[in-house]
């Protein structure tokens, strides 16, 4: 960080536990308001990057270049009418959204976006972030129940059965890097790869980053495991009697999903914000940078995740249910046992 930076923290903290608090409320801030503003542009770059891989133009309309057209789609969510159902059970038609949203938003808060920066830095970081993974699930699940409706009802048990099949691996995807950090914070996981020597675990982790990336998109329900939602099945699934504010709570719940799958595999695969220790050797002077610039290296392979989750959209088609189970059952939790087996035996052996 830069010395500015620190200088401002220190001057903070004399307060004591006021300042504390303070540090932590600004970090709160800081974090959900740019995380809802990429959130919003997420949108906006899949339509775009979608569009050209079709030979369209994409949103162009609303300001320069389409630039606007996320604060344009968010007015109309806002004013647009609150339908609830007649026979929906409305304590948790209300609820079921606010549950989903929040979950995603508390996720955030373990995420270390570069050295020093990070709302709470907890032991367990890993566990927290399956464990608010999980509790999203609960949100759909409770839409669907009680929407009242059989689209919405059967998108909520898929999405049920499909977190439960998906966890699994993605848990399992993850022990190896465990195994090798010695550690489930998530800044000693970063820097535990900064002092490895390809400056990264995503080479002698392959295995489980293969694992981890298919995980990755059954667990925020995008294609080809966008099974909850099959728009030509189920209209919309789990949201199909949302409209207005609360549609849009389940949209930015998703999308902000995709975000902090593409931080977890950012610092668990990718190094996080940091590059390899023979690059900075290399470039002495990067040691001397400001902190804005790691956390642009940081977003840079946040990015490119969530280019590859655009990329994977405009290519291939949805999964039946049955192979979508047999994939995470039969496939992907033998591979990632095989790959916790071998990391452990490397580990002992010293050549990990």
């Amino acid at each position: 960080m830069s010395d500015l930076f620190m200088q401002a923290l220190t001057f903070i903290r004399s307060f004591g536990i006021l300042g504390e608090i303070f540090i932590a409320l600004l970090k709160i801030v800081v974090v959900f308001s740019v995380t809802l503003l990429h959130v919003a542009y997420a949108t906006y770059w899949e339509r775009k990057v979608i569009a050209h891989m079709q030979f369209r133009l994409g949103p162009r309309e609303v300001g320069p270049y389409g630039l606007f057209q996320p604060f344009a789609d968010g007015i109309k969510l806002f004013f647009k009418e609150d339908i609830i159902p007649a026979n929906a059970d409305k304590p948790i038609f209300y609820l079921s959204p606010v549950i989903f949203f929040i979950s995603a938003l508390t996720s955030l808060s373990v995420l270390p976006f570069f050295d020093g920066f990070v709302v709470a830095d907890i032991n367990v970081g890993i566990l927290f972030l399956l464990a608010m993974s999980s509790l999203g699930a609960y949100g759909i699940v409770m839409s669907g129940w009680s929407s009242g409706s059989k689209y919405a009802f059967l998108g909520g048990l898929r999405s049920a059965s499909q977190v439960i099949s998906y966890e699994t691996p993605m848990g399992l995807s993850l022990v190896g890097v465990m195994i090798m950090a010695g550690s489930l914070n998530l800044t000693d996981i970063v820097k535990g790869q900064f002092a490895y020597p390809t400056g990264a675990y995503v080479i002698p982790q392959f295995i489980g980053f293969f694992v981890f990336m298919v995980a990755m998109f059954a667990e925020t329900n995008r294609l080809p495991f966008d099974l909850p939602e099959a728009e030509s099945e189920l209209v919309a699934g789990y949201f199909t009697e949302y409209s207005g504010f609360r549609f849009a709570m389940f949209f930015l719940g998703e999308y902000t999903g995709m975000l902090i799958m593409s931080s977890i595999g950012t610092i668990c695969f990718l190094g996080g914000w940091t590059l390899p220790k023979f690059v900075m050797d290399a470039l002495p002077f990067l040691y001397q940078v400001p902190a804005i610039f790691w956390v642009v290296v940081f977003l840079a392979k946040v990015y490119a995740f969530m280019f590859f989750y655009y990329w994977i959209r405009a290519t291939l088609p949805r999964y039946r249910y049955d192979q979508l189970m047999a994939i995470g059952w039969k496939v992907l939790i033998p591979i990632a046992l095989f790959n916790i087996v071998l990391t452990g035996t490397l580990k002992i052996m010293g050549w990990l």
